[in-house]
């Protein structure tokens, strides 16, 4: 049955409360690793009510603006609380556009080897560590649909002025800026669903260096119009996307060093995208994509 609503607690109290509402929980602690509060999701699936379709984070006042001024609600309980870290929001939307799928499952992973096989079983991960900031493990959000849907198209943005148009007509917005620690010049990389396979985006890669982009572009690839890097100083990073060719593409993400190996061993695409640094550390980033 698709999910119909969706809670958090933050304590036990609450934890009782939608417990007698008749919602169910997961049992990953959201601040795992962290410290903080226990936190918990919870939802309800139901043969009744309208789905809920897609489902959005925010840990920017400019991010919440766009969410709710494109209709987006807001669960108001910080993920993050209690453990420090940026105030992370969950947002969801029950749409009728053609990207618009009812989920059906939701998973919580804590760890890469666990990411992998929920690619491997076509669950789609939603692109925000719910322990932004705040240290611990890498948590993250998976959905699954009650009907297959493919990448129809991708984009990138630089600013928050297009934020609603974006999602007004249906795109995701992968919640994890490509220039960490670069505030100023946050890029974010967008993806459309569709059911229709036809309409499918097929291969995508990243170029990093000025041949690659002349290399890719005569491979017949279409340039997403934005350097990943914007703002950095470092070499321009393109993100090109083809629709001719291989099985068409179901999911893509955002992944550090520590998840290549699992998500390489599994068959997911795996592209060096971006290195981020600053006075706490460093590590590169890469573009996943799975089948």
């Amino acid at each position: 049955m698709p999910i119909t609503q969706i809670a958090v607690s933050l304590n036990d109290i609450e934890e009782s409360q939608l417990r007698a509402q008749g919602f169910r929980k997961d049992e990953v602690n959201l601040n795992k690793g962290a410290g903080g509060n226990n936190i918990h999701l919870w939802y309800k699936d139901e043969s009744s009510g309208q789905s809920i379709t897609r489902i959005q984070f925010s840990y920017t006042d400019d991010m919440a603006k766009g969410l709710s001024d494109a209709g987006y609600r807001k669960i108001d309980k910080n993920l993050n609380a209690g453990a420090g870290g940026a105030c992370v929001y969950l947002w969801y939307y029950k749409g009728t556009t053609e990207a618009d799928a009812a989920i059906r499952d939701l998973h919580v992973s804590t760890d890469a080897t666990d990411e992998a096989q929920k690619v491997r079983f076509g669950w789609e991960r939603l692109t925000c560590d719910l322990n932004q900031e705040a240290g611990g493990n890498w948590i993250y959000l998976w959905v699954k649909r009650e009907t297959p849907v493919y990448i129809s198209d991708v984009t990138a943005t630089s600013t928050w002025t297009s934020d609603i148009d974006l999602l007004e007509r249906g795109y995701t917005r992968m919640d994890d800026n490509t220039n960490k620690f670069v505030k100023n010049n946050r890029v974010y990389i967008w993806y459309l669903l569709s059911p229709d396979k036809r309409k499918a985006v097929r291969d995508l890669q990243v170029s990093t260096n000025e041949a690659e982009y002349h290399n890719i572009q005569q491979q017949g690839f279409t340039v997403v119009n934005m350097d990943l890097n914007k703002g950095t100083g470092r070499n321009e990073v393109f993100l090109w996307y083809r629709k001719d060719g291989n099985d068409p593409i179901k999911g893509m993400g955002i992944i550090t060093d520590r998840a290549v190996k699992p998500y390489k061993e599994v068959g997911a695409g795996v592209l060096k995208m971006t290195h981020a640094s600053s006075c706490s550390g460093s590590y590169t980033t890469f573009l996943c994509f799975y089948r």
